[in-house]
């Protein structure tokens, strides 16, 4: 490994402990045992260094997902999904993006373009493990956008802390994926897809 590759995976360790947001780069370099200079000089700048943070915490992710054995049904692997995003490492890897996301939904870069960067990353990963999970690959990133966005709602969901209201949540996206997936198997079978 390089110089430049020792002190990212340092700085992604450091960020998925402390936090993306608000990050200063001389705590990082003296965390991370060298200056804030040698960071810019290896990263050319602090917006690089954070869009290569960004990008490192999908990679170590997307690892995980592909790592990660078939669920015997589309159901199953809705409510796999979640467990593995509410378990670490993926718990730290999903704030970190969600905090890129909210920086970036706000207009500043390079938060905007590393996340939407990082979400395409995950978003085919996650397609392929749905794919192998028994959605129809057609359908799967149709499934996938929608599992997307109802983890991510639910992952800042401030209104509630109750566990069985999340896990009702959960299941009734499982039914849906579930749905969905039947759908394709008939309407395939006649010869047309998943209306939508």
């Amino acid at each position: 490994m390089s110089r430049r590759d020792d002190l990212l995976a340092a700085a992604c360790d450091y960020v998925l402990t402390h936090s993306l947001i608000g990050l200063s780069l001389r705590p990082l370099a003296a965390a991370v045992g060298t200056s804030d200079r040698m960071l810019i000089y290896h990263f050319g700048s602090r917006d690089r260094m954070v869009s290569a943070i960004i990008e490192e915490t999908i990679v170590r992710s997307v690892r995980v997902i592909e790592a990660l054995p078939s669920a015997p049904t589309p159901a199953d692997a809705v409510h796999r999904l979640w467990d593995l995003l509410q378990a670490e490492p993926m718990r730290h890897h999903e704030d970190v993006y969600l905090q890129a996301a909210a920086t970036g939904q706000l207009g500043e870069e390079p938060y905007r373009s590393a996340a939407r960067t990082a979400n395409d990353v995950w978003c085919r990963a996650v397609e392929d493990w749905f794919a192998r999970s028994g959605v129809a690959r057609e359908d799967a990133p149709r499934v996938v956008r929608l599992v997307d966005a109802a983890f991510l709602g639910l992952h800042v969901n401030v209104t509630t802390d109750d566990a069985s209201e999340i896990s009702s949540a959960i299941a009734d996206i499982a039914a849906l994926v579930s749905r969905m997936a039947a759908v394709e198997a008939i309407g395939t079978s006649a010869g047309s897809g998943w209306a939508g």
